[in-house]
């Protein structure tokens, strides 16, 4: 039985977790975590009988008043989620909380020697050389779960690593990749959560509207693969159907692509189970029965509807503190948009602004980072400030 911490419990990639732990043999739910949905945590805890429950919103977690099983423990704030990490009993970390809270958990599974499930790409896009140093040093293996870097992870397999050309990562183009240029600018926020293949958190979906989501994955691909950017050895193609979820190409021209339909839990699955697979999981097949087009476009980085992607490639190859200066800038610049400050065609020109405008640095440390982090949210992006 393969023992699993999975961080994020509550949220959309640790519900589909749970649907394939809970489906396939194998495998023991150790520790669970949720922020605010706590009727949904219990749920969990009374199905999977935890050793650990984590409650990391402190305040919610004065509302906690359901019973606890015998065996099971709970454990309250972030703090937790470090310490539970490097438990030697805990062999998986699965790495699902959304956004900058998942950093500093990632990192100590990075440095205790875990295999991560990572699905939490802000852990490399704030902190990637932090954690691929730690798990070099402590042996630690991260197997990725956006389902783009699975896709990438399994293709590498058919080649060896100095074969390799180049990596296409695919995006959907989100729901106005067809809207008129002109058309962006009026775009609510009912109309960007509205994600034609894929059904996600409303953060992600939001980020897949403005391509955002693609260019922090672009610079997630390049810590999890050790990509050169100046070469460079990443492309990006527009691909609306989602299912080629990403390729990679070989030295003398062989593609090789994964495809599947868009449903999280076969990535998921494969970094539980990695190197084996398993049958009777959860996930949906391909119906190769229904005629069906897969069509690719390569974005026209010219157009300002692709500035996110340009932004994202810039930020790749640029390292140290960009990376966590964009991801806290994006943050707010969506926050901004929700409240109705700003237009949707301008959340990521601020979020350009920001990446240019802060002291950057080469090499920050983790600390550093964090506090790049917080110093960053406390500045209105309505206002460039």
């Amino acid at each position: 039985m393969k023992k699993i911490a999975l961080f994020g419990a509550t949220g959309s990639i640790g519900r589909s977790t749970l649907d394939v732990v809970g489906t396939i043999d194998g495998f023991r739910v150790l520790a669970i975590s949720g922020h605010k949905n706590l009727p949904l945590l219990r749920e969990q805890m009374e199905r999977f009988r935890p050793r650990w429950v984590i409650l990391t919103d402190e305040e919610a977690a004065k509302e906690w008043d359901f019973p606890v099983p015998a065996g099971t423990e709970i454990c309250v704030g972030m703090k937790a989620l470090t310490e539970i990490a490097a438990e030697p009993e805990v062999e998986i970390v699965v790495s699902a909380i959304v956004g900058r809270a998942g950093l500093e958990s990632t990192v100590a599974a990075a440095r205790a020697g875990k295999r991560i499930a990572l699905a939490n790409k802000e852990s490399l896009v704030i902190g990637g050389a932090i954690v691929k140093r730690l798990a070099k040093e402590s042996g630690a293996r991260i197997v990725p779960v956006d389902s783009e870097h699975s896709a990438i992870f399994q293709a590498l397999h058919a080649g060896k690593r100095y074969e390799l050309e180049r990596v296409i990562l695919t995006a959907s183009g989100g729901p106005f990749f067809r809207l008129p240029d002109e058309e962006l600018r009026n775009v609510t926020v009912a109309q960007a959560l509205k994600h034609p293949t894929w059904n996600m958190g409303a953060k992600v979906t939001l980020d897949s509207a403005t391509l955002m989501n693609k260019a922090l994955e672009i610079i997630e691909a390049k810590w999890l693969f050790d990509l050169n950017m100046e070469k460079p050895e990443l492309e990006v193609m527009i691909h609306p159907q989602s299912v080629v979820h990403s390729m990679v190409e070989f030295q003398d021209g062989a593609v090789i692509a994964q495809l599947s339909p868009p449903d999280m839990r076969l990535p998921i699955q494969n970094a539980l189970t990695y190197p084996d697979r398993v049958g009777g999981g959860p996930t949906r097949r391909t119906d190769w029965t229904r005629n069906q087009t897969l069509e690719f476009f390569s974005p026209d980085y010219s157009n300002p509807r692709f500035d996110a992607l340009k932004l994202g490639l810039e930020t790749a190859r640029r390292g140290g503190t960009a990376g966590a200066v964009l991801n806290a800038a994006n943050d707010l610049a969506v926050s901004a948009f929700i409240r109705g400050e700003i237009r949707f065609d301008e959340i990521v020109p601020r979020i350009r602004h920001c990446v240019e405008e802060h002291d950057f640095r080469p090499e920050p440390t983790l600390e550093e980072l964090i506090e790049l982090d917080q110093e960053i949210r406390k500045k209105r992006i309505m206002n460039n400030e």
